[in-house]
């Protein structure tokens, strides 16, 4: 089995270092200091489960690689459309795509069925620029369940979660899948294949649609956003809202908003994804996890008056910030 990872950041990195240990030919793809450490050193891993170290194939040139059987895609969502040129290479006829992102996927719609099926979000793929880049019927669902950062060039902190869920858009357990799967497993991690990933799309997307963005426009981390009172209102009637647009898709979460903040709350003084990537002045990923939503409100018909809001505040800061 053949693996790329493109986008070989901490998560990216984690999961190849993981696929390398399990025996597969795993080919990193990244830029800058954090390249020249893994290829002179390897991909150190520290995790709570073991240290480890492996060392697969890094560059920063595709082409190098080739065609492999799988692309883990390691990218923020919002490079998808223009990741055309990295990709090319690295695909033949067969090669599934593995896009392990947040929020709303560009392929949700694909093989979905229902009076939905084939529906293109606009705020995920603008003109179908994605899916002309990532074609769907290459892609393979995964909700990542694991955090890790990037302690130093080269040496991933795994901090907690081994859980990678699989899944197709046609809901099969596809050869590839399972292959897949086997793979990570046999490196240590968990990765079942979810006929029914869009649940656990949802189950994800409840934190993330509330506190990424409560946490950009606060500068607030998980604890201080879950005790202090009025915002904790805001993210459950976030999370509410949420629920009920995914209901009208027929796709009914199984946990509830008490459960989801409790779990938040536990995590503690952690600072979201996209705040750090406002404290850092990239692009923040802003997209797929609130737009999207909003849009899918408007096609069912569901009211979803404090995302709206949200969202408009935040698309704000987010352009504010690009500038």
């Amino acid at each position: 089995m053949k693996v790329a990872v493109l986008g070989a950041g901490a998560i990216g990195a984690y999961v190849g270092a993981a696929l390398h240990r399990a025996g597969a030919e795993v080919h990193l793809i990244a830029r800058g200091p954090h390249l020249a450490a893994m290829r002179q050193h390897g991909v150190h891993v520290l995790s709570p489960r073991g240290d480890f170290t492996a060392h697969p194939h890094c560059t920063d040139d595709p082409g190098e690689v080739g065609p492999a059987d799988y692309v883990f895609l390691g990218l923020k969502a919002n490079a998808y459309a223009a990741c055309g040129p990295l990709i090319a290479p690295l695909l033949h006829e067969r090669t599934a795509v593995v896009a392990a992102q947040n929020g709303i996927p560009w392929w949700y719609f694909h093989r979905h069925g229902g009076p939905y099926d084939g529906h293109r979000l606009d705020s995920v793929d603008p003109a179908g620029a994605v899916s002309r880049v990532l074609a769907p019927e290459r892609a393979i669902g995964c909700v990542v369940y694991a955090a890790a950062e990037l302690k130093y060039p080269g040496v991933v902190r795994h901090l907690e979660g081994t859980r990678f869920s699989l899944g197709e858009p046609d809901r099969s357990v596809s050869p590839r899948c399972k292959e897949l799967s086997e793979a990570m497993r046999t490196g240590g991690l968990k990765c079942p294949v979810e006929p029914e990933l869009r649940g656990d799309i949802w189950i994800k997307l409840l934190g993330n649609i509330s506190f990424n963005p409560i946490s950009a426009l606060s500068r607030a981390t998980m604890r201080q956003m879950c005790q202090h009172g009025g915002t904790r209102r805001v993210i459950e009637t976030m999370m509410r809202e949420t629920l009920c647009v995914a209901e009208a898709l027929g796709c009914p979460v199984g946990v509830s908003v008490e459960r989801r903040l409790a779990g938040a709350e536990r995590v503690g003084d952690h600072r979201t994804s996209t705040l750090q990537d406002l404290e850092r002045g990239k692009p923040l990923e802003l997209d797929v996890l609130l737009a999207a939503v909003v849009e899918l409100a408007e096609i069912t018909g569901v009211e979803v008056p404090t995302l709206r809001t949200v969202h408009a505040i935040s698309d704000l800061l987010a352009l504010r910030s690009a500038a």
